[in-house]
Formats: structure tokens, sequence, C-alpha cells
């Protein structure tokens, strides 16, 4: 049976979890596979210190001096990135595709923000990218958008791909935990990092999402062009009055097809209907659903995050590109591998502005409990040619000012934005209006 030599770069988490995983499963992942890996080298600046485990130990004594010694070591003949981050990744991926080796990660920021360049290096040096830890951690989801539903134009896919914020989310929705508090928890159980920016800044899922729908359009989707909003606006008493309405909120990301228009990608706190199944998400669980031509509506969902569960989607890349390797190597020649199935291509999508986004909205303002107040604010509104379609104002709210929920029809991003400023500069209004997009699920 041919073996197929991997060069690992990094040994946090990830990369520990599919050293630790591949070795006690090698002989079963070679009979299903037919094919043998074994690890020829490791980078990681970790294996320098006293190993932890096993493990460790076994990693370091194949340790490679750097990433460039990776890369040149002439017995690896595949590649498996994941140190993260923008900088040593780029390098070690783009230098190993020159070298003619196939690359395996897991670094959506990478792909969001460099992936013309890594795909155009790919092709031009015949060596694949398999990516499929990416998004949604554990769950098999960009396999099945490359391979298994190959046949459809993707119209839709909504998808919850941050564990950190979900997490947040059902803690303040279900147990009436501030997100200050819910924050604390997630960083204190790991599902969190001390710098919580990119998550609940909404970047991360926003980079999940440009890969997602560059796999959905063919092309490299313009990250700086997806439109991105974090959670931090978030408070307990949004998520009642959103329940009280019937819908719950959720951090989404949104892929909507506009045919010869292009792609709309967005990522923002929803408002869902609660009888949709996304709005049973709860904790760090991950939820895609895809919405295809011929199949309709497909829905993933599992664990987006964790070592075991990522190293999952990692050996099933590092299994398919060794099957690419030995089939090479089979043929006797250095000819280059064949793309993956529905590779991203080089074209660039157009991406929708985000004053062109129409949805429905959530709107909430603390206002002067007085006649007059929800008829100036509808008139504004309605100049802005934007309807109400229900007002909520809960009694027993005591004080200078009362909240005012109000839901809207549909209305574009930008007559939105214009009409808030005004309201928000009436006497009446007291502090920030707070606003969330209304997802109903339609074509």
């Amino acid at each position: 049976m041919r073996t197929v030599h991997l060069g690992l770069a990094g040994f946090g988490t990830v990369g520990g979890a599919v050293f630790r995983n591949l070795r006690a499963n090698a002989d079963l992942l070679a009979r299903r596979c037919g094919v043998r890996v074994e690890f020829a080298a490791v980078a990681a600046q970790s294996l320098a210190r006293r190993p932890r485990d096993a493990a460790g130990a076994a990693a370091a004594r194949l340790r490679a001096r750097d990433l460039d010694a990776l890369v040149a070591d002439p017995r690896v003949e595949l590649i498996v990135e994941l140190i993260g981050g923008c900088g040593a990744a780029r390098r070690l991926i783009l230098s190993s595709l020159r070298a003619g080796k196939p690359v395996v990660t897991a670094n959506k920021a990478l792909l969001a923000e460099h992936g013309r360049e890594i795909f155009a290096e790919s092709q031009r040096r015949g060596a694949p990218v398999w990516f499929e830890a990416s998004v949604a951690g554990g769950v098999p989801l960009i396999q099945s958008l490359r391979e298994g539903l190959v046949a459809n134009r993707f119209r839709l896919l909504y998808g919850i791909v941050n564990g950190t914020c979900n997490y947040i989310l059902s803690r303040m929705s279900l147990e009436g935990v501030s997100f200050e508090d819910a924050l604390r928890e997630a960083q204190a159980r790991g599902f969190a990092e001390a710098d919580p920016t990119l998550d609940i800044g909404g970047f991360d899922a926003a980079h999940k999402a440009t890969v997602l729908a560059s796999l959905v359009t063919g092309g490299c989707v313009d990250y700086r062009k997806v439109y991105v909003e974090g959670i931090r606006d978030v408070r307990v008493e949004d998520l009642g009055f959103a329940r009280r309405l019937g819908y719950a909120l959720k951090l989404l990301a949104i892929v909507r097809s506009l045919g010869s228009d292009g792609v709309e990608v967005r990522v923002h706190p929803t408002l869902i209907p609660a009888a949709n199944r996304l709005a049973s998400i709860h904790g760090v669980t991950n939820a895609v659903m895809v919405r295809g031509d011929l199949v309709g509506d497909v829905e993933f969902s599992g664990p987006g995050a964790g070592g075991d569960a990522t190293s999952s989607a990692v050996i099933s890349d590092i299994m398919e590109a060794a099957r690419h390797v030995a089939l090479r190597g089979e043929r006797g020649d250095d000819a280059p591998l064949p793309q993956p199935p529905s590779a991203i291509g080089l074209t660039s999508p157009r991406v929708a502005p985000a004053d062109a986004i129409t949805s429905r909205y959530y709107l909430r303002l603390s206002v002067v409990d007085r006649p007059g107040v929800l008829a100036r604010i509808a008139s504004i509104l309605g100049a802005a040619n934007i309807g109400i379609s229900s007002v909520l104002q809960p009694e027993g709210h005591e004080g200078r000012a009362v909240p005012l929920i109000l839901m809207t029809h549909d209305a574009r991003h930008g007559a939105m934005t214009r009409a808030l400023a005004r309201i928000r500069r009436l006497p009446a209004v007291k502090g920030p209006p707070i606003v969330f997009r209304v997802e109903s699920f339609a074509s």
C-alpha cells in the first residue's frame, strides 16, 4: 500500500488532535481509503518545550527546524497548515504550492482575505488546496457543496457558523444572562478568546461566509465587500421582545444569489421565526441551510469547534489529498494533480452593496411616553417608504423613557439608515436606536 508522508505546521488544539487521532486510526484509515499516511516532519514552536503527553513527545522527535525546512524536506509530499493567521500561514501555503506540494488547511481568515492569490497559485502549480475544516468545524459541509450537491445552482445559504456568538446568545435567551456575563462564561469555558473581537464583532463569521459564498458562486468573493455586524448591541430585553413577537435572535450568515447581478453576502444579528429549525440551534453548535434549485433545502448541523471535531474534517481532507498524491505516484510522472471537484475559480462575483440590501427590520427605541411620539416616528419611516407591520410598547416600564418596539415591512438598508438618523434627532428619543434585521427565509 502506498504511503504518503505529511508535513504538519502547528501543534495547538487542532494540530495536536490531528496528530494524535490520525496516528491512532492509521490502520482504519488505510483500510478505508486505500492509502497510508505518516507524519514525516512537524513544525511548531511549542515542540521546543517539554512535551505534555505521548503525542507531543512523538511529534517532538519529528520536529522540523522551521516552516521553510518543512517545505524543503524531500520526504514531505503534503503540507497540513494549522498555525492560523494570515502572515506565516500565507507564506507557508504559497511556498508549498510553488514546490508542487498540495495543502490541507483550516484557515478561513486566510482563504477569505487572500483566497484569490492562493487559488491562482494552486491552479498555476497543479497543487490543490483542501479546506473542509475552515467552516463549521466537524460538519462535512464543504465536501457536500463541492461534491454531493454539485448538480445544483445554489439560491440561498443561511448559517449559524460562529459557536462563540451562538453560545452567548443562547445563554442570554434561555437563562437571561447579560451579554457581559455570557461572554465571561464563554471565555472561562474556552469558547472565546481572551480578545473576543473576531467572534463577537462578526468577523470570524464573515470569513466563513466569504468562503461559502466563493463556493456557491464558483469565484473568489471579495471579503472587504461583505456586510458585517456583530452582537455587541444585543441585550437581554431584545431577546425577550423577539420571543414575544415569535422570533429568536441569532448571528446569521446569509448568502443569496442574485443571478446575473451577483451575490448578496452579509453577517449580522437576525430575528428568525421561532418555528424555523435554526431557531433551536443552541450552544456552540453550528448549523447551515442550503437551498439548491434541484434538491430544495438541505440542512447541516454539528460541532463547529473543538480539537477532535475539527480534526475529523482535517483528517478527511488529508486522506482525500493523500489519494491524489498516490494517484500521481502510480502514474509515474510529475503531472499536475487534478483540482478537487467544484474548486473555487478566479472570477470576481459582484457583491451587492449594503445600501441595496432589502429586509424587514426590528427597531427598539427608548422614547418619552407622551402623545404624538409614535405618529412622528411613523411619519419619518413613511417618508422613507418604510411601512410598520406591528408595534409593541410593553406596560410596566416606569421612568423618563420607555421601550417602543417596531417591526417594519421590507426596506432598503440605505433608506433605513437615513430614517434612523432623523429619528435619533427627535427630542423624545433617548439613546441610540437598536436595529436588527428580520429574515423570512423566502427565496
